[in-house]
């Protein structure tokens, strides 16, 4: 081990709106020592996810908040330092949950070897959780078919741009949303969707319904806020709506100011027979990642998918590079190399 001590990134404090620089504090400890049947892990790529801001707060969720004074949550690809565990050796790399630190602990229980990979970093983007989370819930809860109209928010982020060549793969018209000229120019010449919307713009809903003059058959949200209302009216009959995030939220402390829409979104989803599914990728469709890391494999191969990491270097840039995804300053899938 090339350092005896072990960083780490702790919740110093809950955010109150968009986190803060104030709200993480980087910490020094010892190495933990591993007893029998553990290994221990050093983190050489660390994944950076909006879910994380959720987990920041104390508020009801789907999981247990990171309490204040502890690490930081987080998907890591990791080599295998020391071990007491039969089934890892030294030098294996592994997926792990092992969060913003350098090093961590694992009795094995919900390690998955890597094996040979030329990229272990695309472990957690499009062969990860969000490569997996476009997968299911496209295909699982969206359901395109061939010719239909698919639009897809933060078209260019880790999700959606899987969303959408999953479903250019599968024949369909695809129109991203995204923040910026430059996020819109790759969405149509690099992952070569149909049309790319600029949110940004002063007639946005405008040209959205332009771009998709036959109605939206399919809309993946995972933005939520301006985006999903200027969608609502363009849902045709019989529309799906895989939710798997709403980013544009996360954030807020208080409601948003205008008319109370719920009745008009309920109305909408009754009279057009409008299916809106919320999901948490493990907890609904873990059994299928199999399923779901064979077919990516082999579009990869096959050139189908394209892929890009926005690459930050050092665990001590997490926070403010965090910071700015959730205000969408990435170009592609967040992680923080922390080690070679």
């Amino acid at each position: 081990m090339s350092s005896t001590l072990n960083r780490s990134i702790v919740l110093a404090r809950r955010p109150h709106g968009a986190p803060v620089p104030a709200d993480f504090r980087l910490e020094e400890h010892a190495i933990p020592a591993i007893g029998r049947g553990e290994v221990l892990l050093r983190a050489l790529y660390l994944s950076l996810d909006p879910y994380m801001r959720g987990r920041m707060s104390d508020a009801p969720s789907y999981a247990a908040p990171v309490e204040v004074g502890a690490v930081m949550v987080g998907g890591t690809v990791s080599r295998v330092e020391e071990s007491q565990n039969g089934d890892y050796a030294v030098g294996d790399l592994v997926v792990n949950f092992g969060g913003w630190q350098d090093y961590s602990i694992s009795d094995g229980t919900g390690l998955q070897k890597l094996g040979a990979m030329a990229s272990p970093s695309h472990a957690l983007g499009v062969l990860g959780m969000p490569g997996f989370t476009a997968y299911m819930g496209l295909l699982e809860i969206g359901q395109p078919k061939a010719g239909e109209t698919v639009v897809v928010a933060a078209a260019t982020g880790a999700v959606g741009a899987i969303v959408g060549q999953i479903a250019k793969i599968k024949g369909c018209r695809v129109v991203g949303i995204a923040g910026g000229a430059d996020k819109c120019a790759y969405a149509v010449k690099e992952l070569c969707f149909d049309a790319c919307i600029d949110h940004r713009a002063s007639d946005f809903a405008e040209q959205l319904a332009a771009a998709c003059a036959k109605g939206i058959d399919v809309y993946y949200e995972n933005v939520g806020g301006a985006v999903f209302d200027a969608v609502l009216p363009l849902l045709n009959t019989a529309a799906r709506v895989p939710l798997c995030g709403l980013i544009s939220q996360y954030n807020a402390t208080s409601l948003p100011a205008g008319p109370d829409r719920l009745s008009m979104l309920m109305g909408t989803l009754l009279k057009k027979r409008i299916r809106m599914q919320g999901f948490i990728i493990w907890d609904d469709f873990g059994h299928r990642y199999g399923e779901f890391f064979t077919a990516m494999s082999q579009w990869i191969a096959e050139g189908k998918i394209k892929y890009r990491e926005d690459v930050v270097q050092g665990l001590e840039n997490a926070p403010q590079a965090f910071i700015g995804l959730l205000e969408g300053k990435n170009a592609g899938k967040l992680v923080v190399k922390v080690a070679e």
